[in-house]
Parts: structure tokens; C-alpha cells; sequence
């Protein structure tokens, strides 16, 4: 059974063809604070690439499958949304065509919590973290893993050109029951 993200089928994603990513104003970009490494690279194609914002850059592995992206984080942190920079007009048999999504507390206790297969996808690739139950919005972790099992064309080694990870803009105002987005309201929010 697949859930929707955005109109797409999170079971098969293809991209959304644009090199311009938006996502909602009620989420925040978390990959800064973690620590990025990868299981093999070319020289010069690290996972310093990943993070670049360049587009024309990518970390591309070099071994066996399957390859790695981990993303540990000093303290347990929520996750929602997960998005990849692929290009199969560019990279072809270098694309990835099934990754993996596992998330722990370390790489002891990695767990599988999607399996998403690319169809020949061109641009951001969106990949909700949340659970099966409707209610579960995020994801509660300490370390998440992206493991590509394939690529397209039966290619060996695999091109990601940019990666972000997105989870939960916490409540500007402590103890408030109510989520301000206005500067002029939040402003006025508290009382001294």
C-alpha cells in the first residue's frame, strides 16, 4: 500500500522535474545539524557534494552495492520529510532506482522505514518519513540512512546530486498553545 505525498504515489516517485524546491512554511531544514558521511566515494565526488546547492555537482559512489548516505544527529531530532536532487536524463545507468530508508539510534539498531523505487526520475524527489498511521507525522530519531539497493540500467555505481532533510518548525513561543507565523503576531504574543 502507497501513500500520497503531493499527488505523487510515495511507493514509486519519479520527481517533479523542477529544480526549484519548495516545501511547506511549517517546516525547517535539519541537515546542518548533522554529521554527513557516505560508504565509498570517487575523489572529489564526496558527501560534501550533497550539500553544496549546486546542482551540477553529485556524490557519486564507488564499490559495491548497497551504497550509503548516514545522517547523525547529536540528539534525538523529529523528521518528516525526506528530498533527493536525481537527474536520469544526466547520470542514467547512475540514478538510483530502489533506495532504502532506515532510521535508529546508531547503525546497531538501523531500521527499514520505507522502501521507495525511482521511476527514471528527473528533478526533487519528495519522501514522506512519516509512519503508516495517519497520526504519526514524523519520524523520532537519532540517525537516518539512505541506502540505494539499485540503480537504473543495472549501473554499479550511483550519482545523488543533492540531498535536505526537513522536520518540525517548533513553536517560536514556549508554553503557548498556538503556532504563530506572523512576525506582528509573535511579537505581541507574550505578555511581560
Amino acid at each position: 500500500m502507497a501513500a500520497k505525498l503531493d499527488g505523487q504515489e510515495v511507493g514509486k516517485l519519479s520527481g517533479n522535474k523542477s529544480k526549484i524546491l519548495t516545501v511547506s512554511d511549517d517546516m525547517r531544514e535539519m541537515a546542518n545539524k548533522a554529521a554527513w558521511s557516505v560508504s565509498s566515494c570517487k575523489p572529489g565526488n564526496g558527501a560534501h557534494c550533497l550539500r553544496d546547492e549546486n546542482l551540477d555537482t553529485y556524490w557519486q559512489s564507488d564499490g559495491s552495492q548497497p551504497h550509503l548516505i548516514n545522517i547523525q544527529f547529536q540528539k534525538k531530532v523529529k523528521l518528516q520529510l525526506l528530498s533527493l536532487y536525481v537527474d536520469f536524463k544526466e547520470d542514467e545507468s547512475y540514478t538510483p532506482s530502489k533506495i532504502s530508508i532506515r532510521a535508529g539510534d546508531g547503525f546497531h539498531n538501523l531500521k527499514e522505514i520505507k522502501c521507495v523505487e525511482l521511476v527514471k526520475p528527473v528533478g526533487w524527489v519528495l519522501i514522506s518519513l512519516s509512519g503508516t498511521d495517519p497520526q504519526e507525522a514524523f519520524i523520532h530519531t537519532f540517525m537516518l540512512q539512505l541506502a540505494i539497493l539499485s540503480n537504473h540500467l543495472n549501473g554499479r555505481d550511483t550519482h545523488v546530486r543533492q540531498m535536505k532533510i526537513y522536520g518540525p518548525r517548533p513553536n517560536p513561543v514556549p508554553h503557548q498553545p498556538f503556532h504563530f507565523t506572523s512576525k506582528e503576531f509573535i511579537t505581541y504574543s507574550c505578555i511581560r
